[in-house]
């Protein structure tokens, strides 16, 4: 038995319960083996509905693990899984792309639909972006906007693909707003609605992060000597009950740059300040690089420099199928009540 076969057999059977529990729960999206801390460095195995989403990001699987791999997940799971392997390390040399286990059938790279506590969403093995469509680490993050989200206006930003704006509407929110500034991710996120035609409407903003929330904190856009700024929505200063901050680790454009490990605080700041008054604020660090404590220390210095000291804050840690030894996971949830 290979090192690999005992890793995942380890990682499944200690999934047992929280799997049972995801099943009843009408979930069928969950991390299957989690390498980086379960004894594969550089290997993850995702299930989004009857797709199995093997991805490799230090060195390509050979045919066979690849093959011995889905077997096993898919006799665990007692479910036939349709194979859909990304090799994400460099080059992808090492693959050969006319094979059928390498490239996938057609029927598992066609559109599908995976589900989280009977909501559902689109999947894609593969599509324009590299990452799957929906993030499995942030399932309880999702979780807690469904619970307490009944009769709040909900501002989602970095929306993605909309995943906690459907779950502030399933949960009953008045309102809600998913900000993202690619249109392939919010077209995604309007195919997840018409995908849930009972949740009410939500709204789809396509803009940089910079203009439209510095616009709704009533800010003034920074202006780069000398050159004009792109074209960008207008809209009106306004305020919402709660506000949902998910940033790329790195990005820039032309109104600024999203830098979580040296300017977490220029993300914030215009957050907090359109966060209405007792409201909440959710943000969240995806760098492992930055310590928990070090970065809870920063965001609280920051809301009190701007005048909203934090009433309470509460950390929110991803479910079991991300376990993390030091319990100190990269994905970092910060709720904030003020």
């Amino acid at each position: 038995m290979s090192s690999l076969d005992q890793a995942l057999r380890a990682a499944l059977d200690a999934r047992r319960p929280l799997l049972a529990e995801l099943h009843q729960q009408q979930t069928d999206c969950y991390r299957l083996f989690h390498g980086s801390q379960e004894g594969q460095p550089g290997l993850t195995v995702d299930r989004y509905g009857s797709q199995l989403l093997v991805q490799s990001f230090h060195q390509p699987l050979t045919r066979e693990a690849l093959l011995d791999l889905h077997a096993l997940c898919c006799a665990q799971l007692a479910s036939p899984l349709q194979l859909v392997y990304n090799d994400r390390s460099a080059g992808n040399s090492r693959i050969d792309r006319r094979d059928s286990v390498y490239s996938a059938s057609a029927e598992a790279l066609a559109d599908q639909q995976g589900q989280e506590w009977g909501i559902h969403y689109r999947v894609r093995g593969r599509h324009a972006g590299q990452d799957p469509l929906l993030f499995l680490d942030l399932r309880q993050a999702r979780a807690w906007v469904k619970a307490n989200s009944a009769g709040q206006r909900v501002l989602n930003l970095f929306a993605y693909t909309c995943g906690v704006g459907l779950c502030a509407a399933a949960g009953g929110a008045r309102e809600v707003v998913n900000l993202d500034f690619a249109e392939g991710n919010l077209q995604v996120g309007r195919e997840n609605a018409q995908l849930n035609p009972h949740l009410p409407a939500m709204q789809f903003v396509q803009s940089d992060y910079f203009p439209a929330i510095r616009q709704w904190a009533g800010l003034p856009l920074a202006r780069r000597r000398g050159q004009a700024l792109p074209a960008y929505p207008r809209l009106e200063q306004r305020k919402f009950d709660m506000v949902f901050l998910d940033p790329p680790a790195w990005a820039r454009s032309a109104f600024g740059t999203v830098d979580l490990l040296r300017d977490y605080q220029s993300l914030l700041k215009p957050a907090i300040l359109t966060t209405a008054r007792d409201g909440i604020l959710v943000c969240n660090n995806n760098l492992a690089k930055v310590a928990f404590s070090d970065w809870l220390e920063q965001v609280l210095r920051c809301a009190s420099k701007l005048g909203r000291p934090v009433r309470d804050w509460q950390q929110l840690l991803p479910a079991a199928d991300f376990p993390s030894h030091d319990a100190q996971p990269p994905l970092k949830t910060l709720i904030l009540r003020f």
